[in-house]
């Protein structure tokens, strides 16, 4: 960790091109695939020793960003090896869309099937994205007004609501606009406006967890299940909350979620560090325990690209763009045909739980991915 931090200030002075960075992460991606197909497995991480990690076949809330990041290879290539690989290892999953146990079918589903029915207009795919639709509908609770996240833990929580979340809405505005059927559409509003009175401080930095009486709507309590301690603001959750309500007004142009989005945006910029990517909770002080979380930092690219797209304040576009330039840098970018193929290195998973701590993750790659081609599409406007 140490060598790490010591070789960021540099970061700032690399070239940074967008088309050669993705043509470099395609041609390290490709590592990836090639093992993916020897193993019939989906890659989520690395182990400590250097092994690659694989999602769970049945349910892993991971597996749907590697073949998303597929599809956005081949959005930039428009080679069919990496739609023919999105369409594999997304098949590896299909039957997971009828699981109604968790909230991540918006991260499973969309992120795979939902990106490649936008790519193919596949209708296989589009009726893949509205059937998990259906499943995670079925964990709304209108008293509560949100969709539930986790069924365990029930020693420590009765109606826990992730800020995670947010990023499972994408899919059910999309199931409204593909279906002509509301219904999806009603629930993700109601999510969010009730995640927007309760799951943010005075300072618009969020808590990880709120905990919900079913009964009748009322707050328990509120910490953290990844973050550093209950009042801390775990750098990924302030992602989520980014990114979130920027999408949530690309759908509803509701004002009050542009608002919320350009307050977030406010509190990350005012803590991310010198080279823009942060360490994996903003209240770390502990240098023993100080892991950057590139993941974090992609998310961040990818939601200040978009919250740019509406309101043209190019301090989010330069903001963005300096953090893909520290990403695509040599202290996060792998070194061909290292890491065994994953695109950045330095990301956090879970520290507390001590699950994934300084590896590559498979969504820290995805979200990296979109903000280099939004970027891109930007630039070319």
């Amino acid at each position: 960790m140490l060598t790490v931090l010591a070789g960021l200030s540099s970061c700032k002075n690399q070239d940074f091109d967008v088309d050669t960075t993705l043509k470099k992460a395609e041609k390290q991606f490709t590592v990836l695939l090639d093992a993916s197909y020897a193993e019939n497995k989906i890659p989520r991480s690395l182990d400590e020793h250097g092994k690659i990690d694989w999602a769970k076949r049945k349910m892993d809330w991971t597996q749907g960003f590697f073949p998303g990041a597929c599809w956005k290879l081949y959005e930039f290539t428009n080679d069919e090896k990496w739609k023919e690989g999105a369409h594999h290892f997304q098949n590896l999953f299909i039957d997971a869309k009828d699981i109604n146990t968790t909230h991540d079918l918006g991260f499973m589903f969309y992120c795979s099937f939902g990106e490649g029915y936008k790519l193919t207009k596949n209708e296989d795919y589009k009726q893949v994205v509205i059937d998990a639709s259906e499943s995670l509908i079925s964990r709304y609770d209108p008293i509560v007004g949100c969709i539930k996240s986790w069924d365990f833990g029930k020693d420590r929580w009765t109606f826990p609501v992730i800020i995670d979340n947010m990023l499972n809405l994408e899919m059910l505005f999309e199931a409204s606009i593909l279906t002509g059927n509301d219904k999806y559409k009603h629930i993700a509003i109601n999510h969010a406006n009730t995640t927007l009175k309760n799951h943010f401080r005075d300072d618009y930095s969020t808590w990880h967890v709120v905990d919900y009486n079913p009964e009748d709507g009322s707050v328990f309590k509120k910490l953290t299940h990844q973050g550093l301690h209950n009042e801390s603001s775990w750098a990924r959750g302030q992602s989520w909350a980014l990114y979130g309500y920027t999408m949530c007004y690309r759908y509803t142009k509701d004002p009050k979620y542009l608002e919320q989005a350009k307050n977030v945006a406010a509190f990350v910029k005012g803590n991310l560090p010198e080279d823009f990517v942060p360490i994996w909770d903003f209240d770390v002080k502990d240098k023993d325990i100080m892991y950057k979380d590139a993941s974090a930092a992609a998310v961040y690219a990818s939601a200040y690209l978009e919250l740019y797209t509406y309101t043209k304040n190019t301090a989010y576009k330069e903001l963005a763009e300096n953090i893909l330039k520290s990403l695509s840098s040599d202290a996060y970018f792998s070194e061909f045909g290292k890491n065994r193929g994953f695109i950045l290195e330095h990301s956090v998973g879970n520290f507390p739980r001590n699950g994934e701590i300084d590896v590559p993750i498979n969504y820290a790659d995805y979200y990296y991915l979109e903000a280099l081609l939004r970027l891109k599409h930007i630039n070319e406007e």
